[in-house]
């Protein structure tokens, strides 16, 4: 867990990742961080779903980035586990809606370990609980190298969502899992759920290390 990294520095994380990965296939990562108070617009975002003015963005410190991932707009912030695989599909997993569907998978078996019954909704990306959404997924694929992913609303303050129409989807609330179970849950222990169950998913033997988590076959110790 790298705990909580300006957005910025995020990307440039994942950037460097993306090109260890595409030099050798093997080295993969999944990044598991929380970010300050965020807005991200994804390619072809209608920027009209920031609702919250210039001077409101900057009253409460919220930074807006125009990102390559796919998606209209988001949140993130503190108490929201932020995930970012960077994984190599080839040779068997090389189909863009099996790997979403796969990352809906892993936060649906994570929040089920929280005694939370995910689901689906047919035509929207994402996992829900009831009519609320407490996870988005947003990603970008080069090469079938991943980069970006998810956003698991954990003890996150849902109010900051009232800024924005959440992924562009109107008629549908926000959820975490603190809401849902009366308490705040300790993150680190979200984290290694989602760390657990992505690899379980993604057939991958996930090693803990001092700052993330990587395959140890990768030789990746830390970032």
């Amino acid at each position: 867990m790298l705990g909580v990294v300006p957005y910025s520095d995020a990307l440039a994380l994942q950037e460097e990742a993306v090109r260890r990965c595409a030099e050798n296939p093997e080295f993969e990562q999944l990044f598991l961080l929380e970010h300050p108070h965020v807005f991200t617009l994804g390619r072809g975002a209608d920027e009209s779903n920031i609702l919250a003015s210039a001077g409101k963005l900057s009253e409460e410190s919220i930074e807006v980035h125009h990102i390559g991932r796919g998606g209209d707009v988001t949140y993130h912030g503190p108490g929201q586990l932020v995930g970012y695989p960077i994984i190599n599909l080839r040779p068997d997993r090389c189909d863009v809606h099996r790997y979403v569907r796969d990352l809906e998978e892993a936060l649906i078996r994570t929040i089920g370990d929280f005694g939370i019954s995910g689901q689906r909704i047919t035509g929207l990306t994402g996992v829900w609980a009831g009519n609320e959404k407490i996870a988005a997924i947003g990603v970008r694929i080069a090469r079938w190298i991943t980069s970006h992913g998810f956003a698991l609303n954990v003890n996150t303050d849902l109010d900051y969502f009232n800024m924005i129409v959440p992924c562009g989807i109107t008629g549908k609330g926000v959820a975490s899992i603190s809401k849902i179970v009366g308490r705040a849950v300790e993150m680190r222990a979200v984290a290694e759920a989602a760390a657990a169950r992505f690899g379980e998913v993604f057939d991958r033997a996930i090693e803990v290390t001092g700052d993330g988590w990587s395959r140890p076959e990768c030789g990746i110790r830390e970032n």
